[in-house]
């Protein structure tokens, strides 16, 4: 029959039409502006129509979410920042976009690098969000951050002040990473400190 798919077509849109109502009779009261009514609207069960109300209501990013990366630090025995980067380069290095650049400085008595960099630079302008800095990073130093609300009327460049961020905030936005990660340094560490014994 000539303009059944038309027919077809309309009959989905009225499905979701409906739905959208249905659905906010049956979450009447906890559908907007709550938590629970968020976490149903971006699951596969939601039915409908519906819109976010942004930025009273943000949708929960998954894990992987990947946005301008952060420089992660370990609080000292003195309580003093414990930079985990080494200033190796290999993030800048792997950056496609080139938009990381690092300041390194040597030691004046020895002349030797110092592994801490002086200074770091992220253009968050020109990142593409790629993830590549943080996979290739031998340390867990750099890692992808879920703040994505960064708009500005100038240019956004990133100084080491601004990047660096505590370990507890790594381990609040990415839980499995940073327990799966944790679990491999402290292989490490064990393996190494047998190594050791076993040479002494």
């Amino acid at each position: 029959m000539y303009g059944k798919g038309i027919i077809k077509g309309l009959g989905v849109t009225l499905k979701r039409f409906a739905d959208t109502y249905l659905d906010d009779i049956q979450w009447w009261g906890r559908r907007y502006y709550k938590a629970e009514g968020i976490a149903h609207r971006s699951s596969k069960d939601t039915r409908g129509v519906f819109t976010v109300q942004y930025p009273e209501e943000k949708l929960p990013v998954p894990e992987e979410f990947r946005y301008v990366p952060f420089l992660v630090y370990d609080d000292g025995t003195d309580g003093g920042k414990e930079v985990r980067c080494t200033s190796c380069g290999i993030c800048a290095k792997v950056c496609p976009p080139q938009c990381i650049w690092i300041v390194r400085s040597n030691d004046p008595q020895t002349g030797r690098p110092i592994p801490e960099p002086t200074e770091f630079f992220i253009d968050a302008d020109i990142c593409m969000n790629c993830g590549f800095c943080a996979e290739y990073c031998p340390f867990d130093a750099i890692i992808m951050d879920h703040d994505y609300e960064i708009a500005s009327y100038q240019r956004n460049v990133f100084n080491m002040q601004q990047l660096l961020k505590p370990a507890s905030y790594y381990k609040s936005i990415r839980p499995l990473n940073y327990q799966r990660n944790d679990e491999e340094r402290r292989a490490k560490e064990a393996a190494k400190a047998a190594k050791a014994g076993a040479a002494s």
